[in-house]
């Protein structure tokens, strides 16, 4: 009996950490009004499509939040965007998949990457920011 709480204990605490673990890195979730704000301001933007359920979102979370703490790309507004809850906001940015990646820089977009767990690439992406 005591191994099935603790099995059921340890499937909430993971389950839970996941979703904060993802606000943490965005700081906030996407509005249009914040994205065209940060656009007219010219303010460099990565938009996060994410998913709980992703395992390679899962697999950026660490990897995006490292970078995104260096010196160099703190300038780099992140939002989340959610997958399953926010569609509309996937239709007007023509994405299909969880796990993308979209960069703006002065209003416009330069870059995108769908799927990509490599922390380099993943660097090289958000520097198309700057």
């Amino acid at each position: 009996m005591f191994s099935l709480f603790r099995k059921l204990f340890l499937f909430v605490a993971v389950a839970l950490s996941g979703s904060v673990f993802a606000m943490s890195i965005a700081g906030q979730t996407y509005t249009q009004v914040e994205f065209d704000s940060l656009q007219k301001a010219g303010k460099p933007t990565l938009v996060m499509v994410h998913a709980d359920w992703c395992p390679t979102c899962r697999a950026q979370d660490p990897l995006l939040l490292d970078l995104l703490q260096t010196p160099s790309l703190k300038a780099i507004t992140a939002l989340s965007v959610d997958f399953d809850t926010q569609k509309d906001v996937l239709r007007s940015f023509h994405v299909s998949k969880q796990s993308t990646l979209i960069i703006f820089k002065d209003g416009k977009e330069v870059a995108r990457s769908t799927g990509d767990t490599n922390k380099d690439s993943l660097a090289a992406l958000l520097k198309k920011a700057l």
